[in-house]
């Protein structure tokens, strides 16, 4: 058994894990993204999901995610897509992580840690966007919902992009924003506890 050197698993492991958090904010534009660069050859797929640069899936990841931004933009169906996006990002997630773990031959074992590391990585960033949406929607009466959908689809093009060209500096920038988080958190509970 011959294992791939740090310097192949780092950069991907961080490339997977980056655009799962992608998938968080929106499920179907990272795929899109991902799919065409596959295509133009600038982004390598593992050889087993190289099905998503086919016709069939850009097709398919186009037209979801025009849907997806469309609807994102209109109140209160925003809502219902969110709660269905709580099931469709980790899946997306998980599929575009374990879609650049390159480096793992096997494809079942490509998936399974596409699911293990991109999974939450899609979740996380999904949950923090649902949950200012819904204070956001209390405060401006769903109003402002539109404008914050249309930064998130900057946010998500923006990050999508320095994923790809720098992976592990966004995964350290991801990383230190989860820390800030996770302390924030645990103040704000000592202080209501």
């Amino acid at each position: 058994m011959t294992t791939a050197p740090w310097s192949d698993v780092l950069p991907s492991l961080a490339l997977a894990i980056a655009l799962a958090a992608c998938a968080g904010l929106r499920a179907w534009l990272p795929l899109f993204l991902a799919a065409a660069l596959a295509r133009l050859g600038w982004l390598d797929l593992n050889q087993s999901f190289a099905f998503l640069a086919s016709n069939q899936a850009l097709i398919l990841f186009g037209a979801a995610t025009l849907i997806e931004i469309a609807a994102d933009k209109i109140p209160a169906v925003d809502h219902a897509l969110d709660a269905a996006s709580t099931v469709i990002r980790p899946l997306a997630g998980s599929l575009l992580a374990a879609s650049v773990l390159g480096w793992i031959k096997d494809p079942l074992a490509a998936l399974a840690l596409g699911i293990v590391v991109g999974a939450p990585a899609a979740f996380v960033p999904h949950a923090a966007k649902a949950s200012l949406r819904t204070v956001t929607s209390a405060l401006t009466a769903g109003m402002a919902n539109p404008i914050l959908s249309f930064m998130e689809d900057v946010f998500t093009v923006v990050l999508f992009v320095l994923a790809v060209l720098v992976p592990v500096l966004v995964l350290v920038i991801l990383l230190g924003a989860a820390y800030f988080a996770s302390r924030r958190a645990r103040r704000r509970r000592r202080r209501f506890a």
